[in-house]
């Protein structure tokens, strides 16, 4: 999420690192990195992320937050993202669904010529999803006056969804599969397009495609 004031990195997944360069994104200027649950696909990265933000060791500063599985370990005692990284950042929150909290961050900034400390902010609403890691969450960001919403995964909670992101000006949704298939924890195309006809966003940004739907081509399922 590249802001006017802030960059924030989601879910940084396998390749992240990889597809920051690609967008001529320098791992160094992160401002803050969410991760929304345990699971590789969503995690895998976001040690090396915490210490490039963390300027190598040499700074300790950005901002992390994340689940409890991911900080604090699942049931099995499974970490995802080592106390060793975690310690390279200047703040570690442990975030949730029922989780409400505006962040400040402080940072360096170019004013006439000369380099001055400021801060910037965003507020982050913890949205619930119904996914195997329990804690996990969704996201509605509010960042610059834009509204950014973020399923996560989840399989399509009306009661809860279509209320959380009402409005939002972007909603990114993880749409692994183009229908119902029986298997649980993930959003499909068909909940997708009631989650848009009741929340009505400015625009949809599908994400988490399956190779189901990727081979069957998302041009044609995004339309």
């Amino acid at each position: 999420l590249l802001g006017s004031t802030l960059t924030i990195h989601v879910d940084p997944g396998p390749g992240a690192l990889l597809r920051l360069h690609d967008a001529h994104v320098n791992p160094e200027h992160l401002d803050a990195i969410i991760v929304t649950h345990m699971h590789i696909d969503h995690v895998s990265d976001a040690p090396v992320l915490a210490e490039a933000m963390s300027g190598f060791t040499f700074k300790h500063s950005g901002l992390l937050i994340a689940s409890h599985s991911v900080l604090e370990g699942d049931k099995f005692g499974d970490r995802s993202i080592p106390k060793y990284h975690q310690s390279l950042v200047k703040e570690c929150v442990s975030f949730g669904p029922d989780d409400s909290k505006t962040f400040e961050v402080k940072k360096d900034k170019k004013e006439n010529g000369s380099a001055q400390r400021g801060s910037a902010t965003f507020h982050l609403r913890g949205v619930p999803v119904k996914h195997d890691d329990k804690s996990g969450f969704g996201f509605v960001l509010e960042m610059d006056g834009v509204k950014i919403g973020y399923t996560s995964d989840t399989e399509y909670l009306p009661a809860i969804h279509n209320s959380a992101f009402a409005g939002v000006d972007v909603l990114i949704a993880n749409n692994l599969k183009s229908a119902a298939d029986g298997i649980p924890d993930h959003l499909h195309s068909g909940d997708l397009i009631k989650l848009l006809k009741a929340t009505k966003p400015k625009l949809c940004i599908l994400s988490h495609m399956g190779m189901g739907l990727i081979q069957s081509g998302p041009e044609a399922e995004a339309a």
